[in-house]
């Protein structure tokens, strides 16, 4: 029984702890996207303004870093018992809130897996539900649960643990996520995204008639439409089922100056197009105008398009132009989607016939000398298609995950080797040193005879 009960609380402690750190890796990773997230919830609850952005990206970063630490703890089983309260804990609390999400459904996706993974109310609901019996069951019998490494090196893994992942929010605020999930990640084709692939499912519509006779009104679906003697008084239509949904979807470019809709010129450019992307100019970063400014004579000088892409309002536009100097025309296009383009406000995008080429937040716009080859155009700008800046980075998701495997789990993985052997040869010299202590005492007792 006990050996059974060892067991299922290492199970559940495994399971735990694989949960929590792929949860809070993916949120650390793009804080934005969880700020975004954490204030759809304050507009839920109808709370929109009242709490400020810094104060929303603060929570943003540390519900990151608690569900990674947490995810960490249980893996290394360090402060076992802690541990498994603050586990408990925090499951119920989220238990409590995908129960609220899924009786009323304020909003769609909780976002607990980031953009990685996207659950419904109720997967998320039932998710936790098998979490929270695992943390019950963890708390119960904490003190089973195995430890990879021993007390006295326990602190540096926490420590190391609580740095890493607030390098990596910090780091992803500052410049955009390491892995984007998002379906305008670099690389993507735009156009293939919005399309809708043949024999996809269709929405499903329910029309409903409403109609009067002697003073009587009832409904009436379209199959059981009543005879003449019945007058028309109104009609309804709702979607009973849902259908294919591009992942880009409600996308739109439009000029603010004409009112035209250019965004299937810009998509099938088959030249370059940057696109300064702003979802509210009013809360943008103009500290980085220099560069926009320089990027877009580049683009002058080249005939490349250029557009500030903005959800915002006249009065925004007038005064981002007012304080920036900028000549570059604006367009609207919705807000969320904007926000789901680019972590960054500003941030810049490169298109070529209608695929992600590079993205920059405005903290890492492209510098002067990247727009020459200095071998040959003797500081001269060049087109992007001789630079490298006009073609697909070279850096991969395998590069990515392995320098996170060299910086991260390398270490740790060292530690706890040296650790274990260290612990193993203690055990050894104990067991000698017990041993010699055994035989002297049985001589003592010869002698003694």
């Amino acid at each position: 029984m006990d050996r059974a009960k060892t067991i299922i609380t290492n199970v559940c402690r495994m399971l735990l702890a694989v949960v929590c750190i792929f949860s809070g890796y993916v949120k650390a990773i793009d804080p934005l996207g969880t700020q975004y997230k954490i204030e759809d919830y304050l507009g839920a609850l109808h709370l929109e303004g009242a709490v400020p952005h810094w104060l929303t990206l603060t929570a943003s970063v540390a519900l990151a870093a608690t569900e990674f630490t947490i995810g960490m703890l249980l893996l290394f089983a360090i402060r076992r018992r802690q541990t498994s309260r603050v586990t408990l804990v925090f499951m119920a609390v989220m238990t409590a809130v995908t129960l609220w999400l899924a009786v009323a459904n304020p909003i769609d996706d909780c976002g607990c897996f980031g953009d990685a993974i996207h659950l419904s109310n109720i997967q998320t609901l039932l998710k936790n539900v098998v979490l929270l019996a695992a943390a019950i069951v963890v708390w119960r019998w904490s003190l089973r649960m195995k430890r990879f490494i021993s007390k006295t090196n326990q602190w540096i893994v926490t420590n190391y643990t609580m740095l890493f992942i607030l390098a990596t929010a910090l780091w992803c605020i500052y410049n955009l996520p390491l892995f984007d999930f998002r379906p305008y990640h670099i690389g993507a084709d735009l156009r293939k995204g919005m399309e809708i692939p043949e024999g996809a499912k269709q929405p499903q519509f329910k029309t409903t008639f409403i109609m009067e006779k002697d003073g009587e009104t009832r409904e009436f679906a379209l199959e059981d439409y009543p005879d003449s003697t019945w007058t028309f008084i109104d009609a309804k239509t709702i979607q009973t089922e849902k259908g294919y949904e591009p992942p880009i979807h409600d996308f739109s470019i439009v000029e603010t100056s004409s009112g035209n809709d250019i965004t299937d010129s810009i998509m099938g450019s088959r030249s370059y197009t940057f696109l300064l992307i702003a979802p509210y100019l009013e809360h943008a970063d103009d500290i980085c105008f220099g560069d926009i400014n320089r990027i877009h004579e580049y683009a002058l000088s080249h005939h490349y398009g250029f557009y500030c892409l903005t959800a915002s309002t006249a009065k925004g536009i007038s005064h981002w132009t007012d304080i920036t100097g900028a000549e570059y025309p604006f367009c609207t296009t919705d807000g969320t989607t904007l926000k789901t383009m680019i972590r960054s406000n500003p941030g810049l995008m490169l298109l070529k016939d209608g695929k992600v080429i590079r993205k920059w937040s405005h903290n890492y716009l492209p510098k002067a000398e990247e727009f020459t080859a200095d071998a040959t155009a003797n500081g001269k700008q060049l087109p992007l298609a001789q630079l490298a800046i006009g073609k697909l980075p070279q850096s991969t998701v395998a590069t990515k995950i392995t320098k996170i495997l060299t910086w991260f789990v390398l270490p740790l993985v060292l530690l706890t080797l040296a650790d274990r052997t260290w612990a193993w040869s203690r055990w050894i010299r104990i067991g000698k040193k017990r041993r010699k202590k055994e035989k002297q005492a049985e001589n003592s007792e010869e002698e003694a005879k």
